[in-house]
């Protein structure tokens, strides 16, 4: 009811898509990719498919909304791990902000097209989460005109630093370190090779995914996770290989600290980075590592934001 409000709940027929439920699924082509498109039932034998939803900017798919709504919305499992795939996920394209040449974009695109998704609505939020645009219409043309005015206000261009200060922009998007890991990816955009990230995310459920927490818990080095995803075919990826990928390049050039005072800081630990319990903790610490006159960015919504970096190449060095 606190979602869809009553006269939904009352008058309509709500049903939760299982991505696990293989007899509620069918195919119905091949993505891009190489992998299979197979979709919910109802929602490919439906005579009118629309979809809602909010726009963001995505640290990989480029922007939420829209064609995502279909892949990864209603997907099969089997589906969303190839589109997830390690070696988009590694592409230089597949990052906050990016569409053209996205290969994770262009396979959304294709489900939804296939699915015949006719009419989209989406809406965007400023930082009181109250709606200033909606779009509507077709899933590329009112997908674009609301990613473009998102782009048009939270573009910024890159200040290198060998410190970040960011955030994953509080809840629930800050719930845990799983979710947190988006708003790392803008401080991964702005901070000098080496330095230090500090994102302030309040993580009160932990880590968020227990094969997230013993990938770098019994890591040997981030460059270890990444040689062996690395080598995972698209059609075996694993759950959570995505977010493992992302945040070991992460941790492969820079330190993190999570500033928090609700998650287990030794969680934070044992997944090889530095909890603070204040703001100017993490700041002490990360001047020890970087020096008393280190520079300093600031990135208030790290998850939010497109920050334009200048080059990808220190992360792509593990391919040469």
């Amino acid at each position: 009811v606190h979602r869809f409000g009553e006269d939904i709940v009352n008058n309509e027929k709500l049903i939760n898509h299982d991505s696990e439920d293989a007899a509620n699924m069918v195919e119905i082509g091949t993505l891009p990719s190489g992998g299979k498109c197979v979709l919910n039932r109802l929602a490919v034998e439906t005579e009118l498919l629309i979809s809602e939803g909010l726009i963001n900017p995505h640290f990989f798919a480029g922007f939420s909304g829209g064609r995502k709504s279909v892949l990864p919305g209603v997907a099969s499992k089997v589906t969303v791990l190839a589109n997830h795939c390690a070696e988009f996920i590694e592409s230089e394209h597949s990052r906050t902000g990016k569409i053209d040449e996205n290969p994770i974009h262009k396979d959304m695109l294709y489900a939804a097209r296939k699915a015949n998704l006719q009419f989209i609505l989406n809406v965007i939020i400023d930082s009181k989460k109250e709606i200033i645009k909606a779009v509507a219409g077709d899933c590329v043309d009112a997908h674009k005109e609301g990613y473009e005015f998102i782009r048009s206000l939270s573009s910024v261009k890159a200040i290198p630093a060998d410190i970040v200060i960011t955030s994953n922009g509080g809840y629930p998007s800050d719930q845990n370190l799983y979710q947190s890991v988006k708003g790392m990816t803008a401080g991964e955009a702005s901070c000098k090779d080496g330095g230090v990230i500090i994102i302030a995310a309040s993580c009160k459920e932990g880590h968020g995914g227990q094969a997230l927490y013993e990938a770098f818990k019994n890591m040997e080095s981030p460059q270890k996770i990444l040689d062996d995803i690395h080598g995972v075919p698209r059609n075996e990826t694993k759950p959570y290989q995505w977010k493992i990928q992302i945040l070991a390049r992460i941790l492969n050039h820079y330190k993190v600290i999570v500033v928090t005072q609700d998650c287990d800081h030794q969680v934070i630990r044992d997944m090889h980075m530095t909890p603070a319990s204040t703001l100017d903790e993490a700041l002490c610490i990360a001047r020890g590592i970087m020096g008393e006159d280190a520079s300093i960015t600031i990135i208030p919504n790290g998850s939010t934001v497109i920050v334009e970096s200048v080059s990808y190449t220190h992360l792509r060095a593990h391919e040469t």
